[in-house]
């Protein structure tokens, strides 16, 4: 399977399929066939296992096809200088940085991102946010879940110490939808 990011500034409308459009400047999800004009972001899932032509971001994943999945579309808000301590979750997925600027580090580096960048999580390896000190900062990102994880939060601190600290960033939950994958 291969999860892929599609950019689209004037517009975009899809026929349907494990597909998750979000309108970026009504700040709204979809899930399938739907139509967005202006800014828009198109998450697909497939069974190819070759790089998706004209993706900003394309990423292979590994999903049992007798499971039962999800694909959960959210939006995570940070204020200024608001951190997500180091955790994993239980599927991967694909963020959009949709403004501010947000440091990310997992697997022994660090990568910085700016409006539109796009990066994949493998839920399972440990990532650590930082955004910016000076900029309210926020992603929007689409995730293939276990079904068992439809309405729960699916962060999970490594240590679990930091289950207690303050939390600044807002989670916005669009849609957790099945998905088909046979």
């Amino acid at each position: 399977m291969r999860l892929s990011l599609y950019e689209f500034r004037t517009g975009a409308e899809t026929i349907g399929g494990n597909r998750v459009v979000y309108d970026v400047a009504r700040d709204r999800a979809s899930f399938g066939a739907a139509a967005v004009e202006g800014h828009a972001l198109v998450w697909q899932l497939d069974g190819s296992e070759e790089d998706a032509e004209g993706a900003l971001l394309s990423h292979p994943i590994r999903l049992d096809p007798y499971a039962a999945w999800i694909v959960r579309c959210d939006r995570v808000d940070f204020p200024k200088g608001g951190v997500a301590y180091l955790h994993t979750h239980p599927g991967p997925g694909i963020r959009y940085l949709l403004h501010g600027e947000l440091e990310i580090r997992t697997g022994g580096r660090s990568t910085f991102h700016g409006p539109g960048g796009a990066w994949f999580e493998s839920g399972p390896e440990p990532v650590y946010a930082a955004a910016s000190q000076h900029l309210e900062t926020a992603f929007v990102r689409v995730l293939v879940l276990p079904a068992e994880w439809a309405g729960r939060r699916t962060i999970r601190y490594v240590d679990p110490a930091a289950e207690d600290k303050p939390k600044l960033q807002r989670a916005t939950v669009f849609f957790d939808h099945p998905l088909r994958l046979r």
